[in-house]
C-alpha cells in the first residue's frame, strides 16, 4: 500500500562564532570612502573567523594612520567576501563586525599595497595562532569548545547527508514497487502470459525490497535514534514477508518517535499502519484493527487513507468478516469512496443464499445496499459491470446511472 512520506532528516547548522576580542583602534566612526578621480586599484578579500569558518557581514576599511582614520569602507557579504576600489597606496585593512563599538576593531592586516590598475588580495584570517594567542583565556576556552562542537556537527552532517541520499533512493524504490506491474508488462511485451508477468512483477519487487532493507539496515546502525529509518526498514521487511522483523522495526519507529521532543505524527501513523498490515497479513485481526485505529488517531489528516488500506488488505487476504468491518470504519471517514462499498459488498456476498424455488441468489439487504451505493458513486467504475451482474442475478433492479455496454 502507498505510504510514502516526504520527510528528510536534517541537522541544525554548526554553532555560531563566539564574541570577538576587540582591540582599540580609532576614535572616528567608520565612513564609506570613495576613491578620488584618476587611477585606482582594486582590493578584495575574505574574512575568516577564529573557528576557521567564513565570517559574514561587518565591514573592512582601509586606513593610512593605523586605524585612526578610515579612508575606504567595504561591506562584507554573507560568505565573508568583500571588494572595492581605492587610490594607490599602502594601507592597513581593518575588520569591524556590525556591532563593534566605536573606537574598536576586531582585527587588522597591515601593509596592504594598492596598485593602480591591479587587484590586490587582502584576506583577514582570525584563525591564525597570533590572533588566538591574544584572546582572553575565557574566550580561548570558548573557542576550543566551539571548534569541538563544530567538528562533531560536521561529522554528523556527513552522516545526515548520506542518510538523505539513501532516503531518496528508497522513495524511488517504492515508486518502482508500485509501478512493477506496468514495468513488467512493458519489459515482456503484449504477448507475455499472465504467469510470466506475475513472475516478473515478483522479481522486480523482490529486488527493490532487498535494496531498501540493505540500505536501511546499515542506516539504522549509523543513526539508531531516527524513527523514519526504522519505518522504512519495516516496510522492506514486510514486503519480504519477514513479518517478525517488520514488527520489531515498526515498534522501534513508534517508540522512538513517541519519545521525541516534537513527535512527527505522520511518522507514527505510517509505522502503526505498517504494523496493522503485518498483523492483517498474518491473521491477527484484533491487533490489526488496533494498529490501524492508532494510525488514524495519530495522523488524522491521513485517517481515511489508513482505514481504506486496512479494508483493502483484509480484502486481499480474503477475510470477509474483517473486510466488512474495516470498510464500515473507513466509510465513516470517507463516505464517498466507492471502492469501500465494493469491498463491503464483496464481503457480505459470502452470506448470500439460494432461493430453492427460483434458484436465484438471495443477497443480504446490506450487501444489496453496498453494491447499489458503489454503482451510485462509480457507475463507470472498474467493478460496475461485475456488481450490476450480481444484482441482476439476484433479481435486484439496478437503481443507478449504470448502463451495460451494448453488444456488437
Amino acid at each position: 500500500m502507498k505510504r510514502n512520506l516526504s520527510l528528510w532528516l536534517s541537522l541544525p547548522a554548526a554553532a555560531g562564532l563566539l564574541a570577538f576580542a576587540l582591540l582599540p583602534a580609532f576614535a572616528q566612526q567608520p565612513a564609506a570612502g570613495t576613491a578620488p578621480a584618476g587611477a585606482t586599484g582594486k582590493v578584495h578579500g575574505h574574512v575568516t573567523n577564529p573557528t576557521g569558518q567564513a565570517q559574514g557581514n561587518g565591514s573592512v576599511s582601509l586606513s593610512t594612520d593605523g586605524g585612526n582614520t578610515l579612508k575606504y569602507t567595504f561591506p562584507v557579504n554573507a560568505d565573508g567576501d568583500y571588494s572595492g576600489e581605492a587610490a594607490p597606496g599602502t594601507y592597513m585593512a581593518v575588520y569591524r563586525a556590525s556591532d563593534t563599538p566605536p573606537g574598536k576593531m576586531v582585527d587588522d592586516l597591515p601593509n596592504v599595497k594598492v596598485v593602480a590598475g591591479q587587484d590586490v588580495a587582502a584576506d583577514i584570517d582570525m584563525s591564525r595562532q597570533e590572533y588566538i594567542d591574544k584572546m582572553p583565556e575565557d574566550q580561548r576556552k570558548q573557542l576550543e569548545d566551539l571548534k569541538k562542537a563544530n567538528a562533531e556537527a560536521m561529522k554528523a552532517n556527513v552522516i545526515i547527508n548520506h542518510l538523505n541520499a539513501d532516503l531518496r533512493v528508497v522513495a524511488q524504490d517504492k515508486k518502482d514497487i508500485d509501478g512493477a506491474p506496468q514495468a513488467a508488462a512493458q519489459q515482456l511485451g503484449a504477448t507475455a502470459s499472465r504467469t510470466d508477468v506475475d513472475a516478473k512483477v515478483a522479481e522486480i519487487r523482490a529486488a527493490k525490497y532487498a535494496d531498501i532493507e540493505s540500505m536501511m539496515s546499515k542506516d539504522t546502525q549509523a543513526k539508531p535514534d531516527e524513527a523514519l529509518l526504522w519505518d522504512n526498514l519495516g516496510y522492506a521487511q514486510s514486503g519480504e514477508k519477514k513479518y517478525d522483523d517488520a514488527i520489531t522495526s515498526y515498534k522501534k519507529a513508534v517508540d522512538l518517535e513517541t519519545a521525541s521532543k516534537k513527535p512527527r505524527m505522520e511518522v507514527i501513523g505510517v509505522a502503526q499502519a505498517g504494523l496493522g498490515e503485518v498483523y492483517a497479513r498474518t491473521g491477527k485481526v484484533p491487533e490489526a484493527n488496533a494498529a490501524f485505529d492508532a494510525a488514524a488517531k495519530a495522523d488524522p489528516q491521513r485517517a481515511a487513507l489508513h482505514l481504506r488500506n486496512e479494508a483493502v488488505i483484509f480484502f486481499q487476504e480474503h477475510n470477509s468478516a474483517a473486510q466488512v468491518a474495516a470498510a464500515d470504519e473507513a466509510i465513516k471517514s470517507d463516505p464517498n469512496d466507492a471502492i469501500l462499498y465494493y469491498i463491503k459488498g464483496q464481503g457480505l456476498v459470502q452470506n448470500a443464499t439460494i432461493d430453492p424455488k427460483t434458484q436465484r441468489i438471495v443477497l443480504p439487504d446490506d450487501c444489496t445496499a453496498a453494491y447499489q451505493k458503489y454503482l451510485d458513486l462509480a457507475p463507470d467504475g472498474p467493478y460496475a459491470a461485475e456488481v450490476a451482474g450480481i444484482l441482476s442475478q439476484a433479481g435486484q433492479k439496478v437503481s443507478s446511472s449504470y448502463k451495460a455496454s451494448k453488444k456488437k
